[in-house]
């Protein structure tokens, strides 16, 4: 019986994620440079052909990887956009942002890997510049709302947000196991949303 548009849709997509969660998996393991094609075909269990069929190489998959982190975050500002309440908004951010990384902590220090990789890497600064605009972005919009809180100096308020929550995802991505998490969201919520 042949396959319906469905059915091929369905196999495509399943295909490009499995090729996608080996690269991301080598990557998180290994490094970007250190990671080769080989080895994500292997872990993948696919042709060389067929991923690139999907992806334009390893910088194809490192594309797609950071499209689905700019994706992400902007699922969560899009969440807290659809709060009515200024401090609904700012503590959905909170728990959404630590919700994401505490399911993965393994990601997010890869993402701030790149972040942090020096300018004179080409292909990790063309993508740390396209997360670095999204967690601008992402600023600014927390700002909005703290200045509708009526917070004095909105722009600082915000920047200890930011510096708050990326000081927890560091701290429980490098101790995934013996971090209190749901402590620490606590805290965050008492300091922020109360």
């Amino acid at each position: 019986m042949p396959r319906t548009p469905e059915a091929f849709k369905k196999i495509r997509k399943e295909t490009s994620e499995k090729i996608l969660a080996a690269a991301m998996s080598l990557f998180m393991k290994k490094g970007y440079h250190s990671t080769s094609i080989e080895e994500v075909t292997k872990m993948a269990q696919v042709s060389k052909g067929l991923l690139y069929h999907y992806f334009k190489g390893k910088e194809g998959l490192l594309a797609a990887m950071v499209q689905m982190r700019i994706e992400n975050m902007r699922a969560v500002t899009e969440g807290a956009e659809e709060k009515e309440l200024p401090l609904d908004r700012i503590c959905y951010i909170a728990e959404e942002t630590l919700e994401n990384v505490f399911r993965q902590p393994e990601l997010y220090r890869f993402f701030l890997n790149i972040q942090t990789q020096p300018q004179h890497d080409i292909i990790l600064a063309k993508y740390a510049a396209r997360l670095r605009e999204e967690f601008e972005k992402q600023f600014e919009f927390q700002c909005t709302i703290f200045e509708k809180l009526g917070v004095p100096e909105p722009r600082k308020r915000s920047l200890l947000f930011s510096s708050t929550l990326h000081g927890i995802m560091l701290m429980n991505s490098s101790y995934p196991d013996h971090f209190p998490i749901e402590e620490m969201k606590a805290q965050v919520i008492e300091e922020f949303c109360d």
